[in-house]
């Protein structure tokens, strides 16, 4: 598998946004974002500023070395870090085991939640995932996120597995590209 230097990342644009490599002047945004309650009900439990500075780093290190990552979400219009989303091998203990296959993962600034930015920029980089791994990409959502399941089965994501995932219910889907 390819992998990329940072100044090699692919750009993608959509209409209203751009997915971008993280830059060192986003993590004041991304740290504020991920503490947000509202941004992470779903996901985890908000991150103080040193587990966003963590995850943060660890962006950089999924491109170099395994070829993919997740992309800083810019809001063309204004420059403004709005969230992120991309792929990554988290090597979750989880059953079935997903390790080895991409998996999506999408977050965003609570401001932005239900205007179609999440669809917008989902059906983009599953597009350049199509042509990038040409095979089987996964996600893992809370049940109770009823939007992020439709922008996921919008873009052909399937129901694939019940389970759990820190003890918590997760469903598992997964996409043929």
């Amino acid at each position: 598998m390819t992998t990329f230097a940072l100044a090699d990342i692919p750009v993608i644009e959509t209409e209203r946004t751009i997915l971008r490599p993280h830059r060192l002047a986003d993590f004041d945004a991304y740290a504020e974002m991920w503490a947000d309650p509202v941004v992470t009900r779903f996901i985890a439990k908000p991150r103080t500023r040193e587990e966003s500075w963590q995850r943060f780093l660890r962006h950089a290190g999924s491109w170099s070395l395994i070829g993919y990552g997740f992309w800083a979400v810019e809001e063309k219009a204004t420059g403004r870090f709005i969230g992120e989303a991309g792929f990554h091998d988290l090597k979750r203990d989880i059953e079935p085991s997903i390790e080895g296959i991409p998996e999506a993962g999408w977050g965003f600034v609570a401001d932005k939640h239900g205007q179609g930015i999440a669809s917008e920029v989902v059906g983009a980089f599953v597009t350049w995932a199509d042509g990038r791994f040409g095979g089987r990409t996964v996600c893992i959502i809370d049940p109770r996120n009823g939007a992020s399941l439709r922008v996921a089965e919008k873009h052909g994501y399937r129901e694939i597995d019940r389970t759990t995932y820190h003890d918590e219910p997760t469903i598992l889907l997964e996409r043929l590209g």
